[in-house]
């Protein structure tokens, strides 16, 4: 592993943090509302949590240069912490929903702003 200074990390977490903010914004306009951001349970974290009716989604962003595949960061040992997390998630809720999946927005900054690509029912939970 590459060493990163502080500087490359803080600025790491604050395109992080932009592109979830950018991706939660594109997925209001869809008619999504999200339910949760940033949601620890279960050994795991949520990025965002968004439903519309009966469907409920489970948001991985993923910050990416034009090209990279977003699912390269998704390990074996990051896909338990996701599916921990989202079972945990559903136990707080009412059993209302049956539509349910993961989705990973892959967002990245382009010269004229952000863009962002889903991946819907990535994988399985």
């Amino acid at each position: 592993m590459a060493f990163r200074s502080a500087d490359d990390r803080r600025a790491a977490l604050q395109r992080g943090a932009e592109a979830e903010t950018f991706a939660v914004r594109e997925l209001e306009t869809q008619g999504w509302t999200v339910l949760a951001r940033n949601w620890r349970g279960g050994g795991g974290e949520l990025d965002v949590v968004v439903h519309r009716e009966t469907a409920i989604r489970f948001v991985e962003v993923k910050a990416r240069r034009p090209g990279e595949d977003p699912l390269e960061a998704l390990t074996p040992s990051k896909l338990r912490k996701l599916r921990g997390a989202a079972r945990a998630f559903l136990a707080t809720q009412p059993p209302v929903y049956d539509d349910v999946a993961f989705l990973i927005a892959s967002v990245s900054a382009h010269a004229d702003g952000w863009a962002v690509e889903w991946l819907d029912d990535a994988f399985d939970g």
